[in-house]
């Protein structure tokens, strides 16, 4: 069974910061790209950062470029999200997910994989 578990949101002030981990299990998914998406209330979910399968190449959203730092852990079944300068604009629930392939993608069609979400509040 593929499982991907997010821990790490909560409520914090602008300007502060937040560590999101992603711990993914029941496939290799070292092999796979992984992401970062966020959804806040009426809007539709967006990509926030991705991750190739290595690490080696990372893809930001214009929003929060500067701000957070994507990462893999060492056996790559375990993806960061590492938010800093954090806006009340980010607030959202923030969803990790794997993709189909080894790069890193953009597209929510292009992740097969889910996690079931953390919510992130930053208060002004």
């Amino acid at each position: 069974q593929v499982q991907l578990v997010e821990s790490g949101g909560g409520l914090v002030q602008a300007g502060g910061s937040l560590r999101l981990s992603c711990a993914a299990s029941g496939r290799t998914f070292s092999g796979y790209g992984m992401g970062w998406f966020r959804q806040a209330p009426g809007k539709e979910r967006e990509i926030v950062a991705a991750i190739s399968w290595g690490g080696g190449s990372t893809y930001y959203a214009d929003s929060v470029k500067g701000r957070f730092t994507i990462s893999r852990g060492n056996a790559k079944n375990t993806v960061y999200l590492q938010m800093n300068s954090l806006k009340p604009e980010d607030t959202a629930v923030y969803y990790c997910a794997s993709a189909v392939g080894g790069f890193y993608y953009t597209r929510v069609d292009q992740y097969d994989y889910w996690g079931q979400g953390t919510q992130v509040t930053v208060s002004s």
